[in-house]
């Protein structure tokens, strides 16, 4: 692709423009057949090609030695270098990077004997890095179709983007619907969440009802990692899309109850959550509750009460929140009731992080986990809209929760888990036993 630059002299009896006012500019790829011109790149890549090397013989170095006692019948090392496979190319976030895997010979006398070296690093087929499973499904849900596949990775990964055509995306989102179909049906009962998050996430995009919306559900395990429970899709998030939900997560073993669910003001999900996980208590998001009171006051008004709100759950103790609380409905009960009444009905449930570990508090105020990991999707283009099926919508914030979930850190004080399972009951944030010592 030629770039055209055109400079006009400044004067004021400019000329017709002449062919020598015209400069070629050679771009970032000079055509769709030759490779980017890009000194800078082309070191990256001879770099990363010398470390996956390096790596890959640090490993046979590790293989080769925990099987250096195993002799052949003249005394010999069995399992010994020989030479390399045949050079591979791997796509990566700098474009197509080639590799030499080195292999082994192991004189072992039969085939079942034999001792073969298989890279960790890179694995035998692997043509791709896995930060490109996660690119492929963000573009796609940026509003990349998919026969534009080519072009868009072209740009980002070198030539031609090759092994991802057309037809090579399609056979990906095809295996991508089969694994979320078998994610979705898998057994829970081996399974135990301290705490979930749980959230009805809304795309800009045109499916099958305008109503429609991704239902997820984010756990956190006893040792502080959180997983993805659910992705589900629901009418809006009604009652009766969250009760399907949690029963289906029932029963497929997930019977014992979280200790307490983060969530919304969505009465939906509440009102299911009662029926199906009793004991479940309830803490409502800060983040959704203070952008609803704000929306019910004039934007003159809404610093300040932003910054109030922030007084009530940054609180150290309850009592201090609670006198927050006050103070903030004594301001603006008068002249804004609707604010004011906004905040009361939650009341009970937006303090209830305060019978909790302290370490705990910034995870349980807020639904973030969803929020931020979802973010991105709902940035679409509107290239696709008119042809988005809800099926390709849940499959790929599947393939982008996965991969969002290799991200994830634990919890802050994830020993102190141990105690919330056991039902003891923080005050302000401190175990009682510390409190009367």
């Amino acid at each position: 692709m030629i770039v055209q630059i055109i400079i006009l002299k400044g004067r004021r009896d400019t000329p017709p423009m002449r062919h020598d006012n015209v400069h070629p500019l050679q771009s970032h790829q000079a055509s769709s057949n030759a490779l980017v011109d890009d000194p800078l790149t082309e070191l990256l890549r001879r770099g990363a090609r010398k470390l996956i090397e390096e790596a890959i013989h640090a490993e046979l170095d590790v293989m080769l030695e925990s099987v250096a006692h195993l002799k052949d019948e003249q005394g010999r090392r069995r399992v010994v270098r020989n030479g390399y496979l045949p050079e591979r190319s791997v796509q990566t976030g700098i474009g197509e990077v080639t590799v030499k895997v080195p292999r082994v010979r192991d004189r072992a006398k039969t085939a079942q004997q034999k001792i073969r070296f298989t890279s960790s690093i890179l694995p035998k087929y692997m043509r791709k890095t896995r930060s490109l499973e996660a690119l492929i499904p963000w573009l796609y849900l940026k509003g990349v179709s998919t026969g534009d596949f080519s072009e868009a990775l072209a740009a980002l990964l070198g030539t031609d983007a090759p092994g991802l055509s057309q037809p090579t995306i399609s056979r990906l989102k095809a295996a991508w619907k089969q694994e979320y179909e078998a994610w979705r049906q898998r057994d829970l009962s081996q399974k135990e969440y301290v705490y979930v998050w749980a959230d009805g996430v809304y795309f800009n995009v045109r499916m099958d009802q305008d109503a429609q919306c991704i239902l997820v559900i984010i756990g956190a395990t006893k040792d502080g990692r959180k997983e993805l429970i659910a992705i589900e899709d629901g009418y809006r998030e009604s009652a009766q899309s969250w009760r399907e939900l949690l029963l289906d997560l029932k029963r497929r073993g997930l019977t014992v109850a979280p200790k307490l669910a983060v969530g919304d003001g969505s009465l939906g999900f509440w009102s299911a959550l009662h029926e199906v996980y009793s004991t479940t208590r309830q803490q409502r998001c800060w983040v959704h509750k203070t952008a609803n009171v704000l929306n019910n006051l004039p934007k003159s008004q809404q610093p300040k009460a932003k910054q109030r709100l922030h007084n009530i759950y940054l609180a150290e103790t309850r009592e201090a929140a609670e006198e927050a609380f006050d103070f903030f409905i004594e301001a603006y009960q008068a002249k804004y009731p609707k604010a004011a009444d906004c905040l009361v009905k939650d009341r009970d449930a937006l303090l209830t992080f305060y019978d909790f570990p302290a370490e705990h508090w910034r995870h349980l105020r807020t639904t973030n986990p969803i929020e931020s990991t979802f973010a991105t999707v709902r940035l679409r283009t509107a290239k696709v809209r008119g042809c988005f099926s809800r099926e390709t919508v849940l499959t790929m914030v599947f393939r982008l929760g996965l991969c969002a979930e290799k991200t994830w850190r634990r919890l802050n004080g994830s020993p102190l888990l141990v105690d919330v399972l056991a039902g003891i009951r923080y005050i302000d944030g401190i175990h009682p036993d510390r409190i009367a010592a």
